[in-house]
């Protein structure tokens, strides 16, 4: 991907008429990373992931099922007001972009919109992508042509907002909070069938991309065979992971108030207890970092995390 800057506000995007604009990014320093084994660290905000008011067992919780709560958790911290103002209106960026809008339509008849770049020659590697908070914009476009390039696979962005883009941090905790996992479900549904029964799917995503990029790994079953989660809401429920297909690379945050440190480690031996592969990588670095049309972001650190990524996926589709 061309890297000149990139957006990450705490994480999501895309449309195919450019709507961000692209300054150039500070430069981090040195990146501190190590795979962990994470720290659990105490979290110092108000709402953490761990935090959230929840429902007792065998209620709901903003019409999900305890046993789903992810989405609604991650989506709750938007009633948090220092999580709005972490996520900083990202600088100006336009892409070029190399893909092309796709529509395809959900079981119920309604039409489901994406961004596709396919290889120049056919595979059957296939990468959801995932966006952050902001929607399908630029800045994720950009992260899906760029993996396109490097890995070869097909690659199609999802958008899960059915169009809506934000610009301001106000707008984007509205189309997270108004976010139904139904409707995020039938999208991802829709897609695994337009890439068919046979393709080998990869998932990654960014924030409220990243815990849906864990939701849509876990969707597609048996096609599942990685998935990548950038600083994103994970699923804890003990079932739904024993049933998980992919293996998982987390990559979070020493700094991030929301999915903390502890977030991660409770997380990663929850995988582990399941019986599944999983590698965390924690970066001393805050919610977003990896965003390059992030006015914080971290450079180094985020170019680290991406060489750790392609390594995952090459992986994940020999």
């Amino acid at each position: 991907m061309n890297r000149t800057t990139t957006f990450i506000l705490p994480l999501l995007m895309m449309g195919m008429t450019s709507q961000s604009a692209f300054a150039k990014a500070p430069t981090a320093s040195t990146p501190k990373v190590k795979t962990t084994k994470a720290t659990a660290q105490k979290a110092t905000a108000k709402h953490t992931c761990c935090s959230v008011e929840s429902a007792p067992e065998g209620k709901t919780l903003n019409g999900e099922t305890v046993s789903n709560q992810a989405t609604t958790q991650f989506a709750a911290f938007t009633n948090d007001q220092a999580f709005v103002n972490k996520h900083e209106e990202p600088l100006p960026f336009t892409v070029m972009a190399k893909g092309v809008a796709v529509t395809v339509k959900a079981a119920d008849g309604t039409e489901c919109v994406g961004y596709e770049i396919k290889p120049p020659k056919d595979t059957k590697n296939v990468i959801f992508v995932i966006h952050e908070w902001w929607g399908l914009n630029d800045y994720i476009k950009q992260e899906a042509d760029k993996l396109g390039e490097e890995t070869g696979a097909r690659v199609i962005a999802l958008d899960l907002y059915d169009g809506k883009l934000a610009t301001t941090p106000a707008d984007a905790g509205k189309y997270m909070q108004a976010n139904k996992p139904e409707r995020s479900r039938a999208i991802i549904e829709a897609f695994q069938k337009y890439v068919g029964s046979d393709a080998k799917i990869a998932t990654i995503g960014w924030c409220f991309g990243g815990g849906w990029s864990h939701q849509a790994s876990l969707a597609v079953g048996k096609q599942a065979v990685g998935c990548v989660i950038y600083y994103g809401m994970p699923e804890m429920d003990a079932k739904k992971l024993a049933a998980m297909n992919a293996p998982t690379l987390g990559i979070f945050a020493k700094q991030d108030k929301w999915i903390t440190p502890e977030v991660a480690t409770k997380f990663e031996a929850a995988v582990k207890a399941a019986g599944k592969p999983i590698e965390v990588k924690m970066y001393d670095a805050d919610h977003a970092f990896a965003n390059p049309s992030n006015p914080k972001y971290g450079k180094e650190m985020a170019e680290d995390a991406h060489k750790a990524v392609l390594a995952f996926l090459k992986k994940c589709f020999a």
